[in-house]
């Protein structure tokens, strides 16, 4: 019975890390592509949140320092952006 419940609990545990991880990236989607507004919200909550995104970081099993320095590559012209976010997603896929 141990082992069942050990198993049911990774499954919730890692059900939540992925939707902690859908959190940061729908962020991301919105710095990259949203409107104006929503743009700049999600670049404060990105790069100047101290509080509430690193906790979010730590959910989602990522490293807010080493996130904020990938995402920091795509501060580029808007040209450059799309053609580097494939490579920034491939990147933190490689964190898990």
């Amino acid at each position: 019975m141990k082992t069942r419940d050990c198993i049911i609990g990774d499954e919730e545990k890692l059900m939540e890390v992925r939707l902690w991880q859908a959190v940061v990236v729908t962020t991301i989607q919105e710095w990259v592509s949203g409107p104006l507004r929503r743009k700049r919200e999600a670049e404060d909550y990105l790069f100047k949140d101290e509080r509430d995104f690193p906790l979010v970081c730590q959910s989602a099993g990522l490293d807010v320092g080493r996130l904020r320095s990938k995402l920091a590559r795509l501060k580029l012209p808007e040209e450059l952006k799309a053609s580097r976010l494939p490579l920034i997603w491939n990147e933190l896929s490689l964190q898990r």
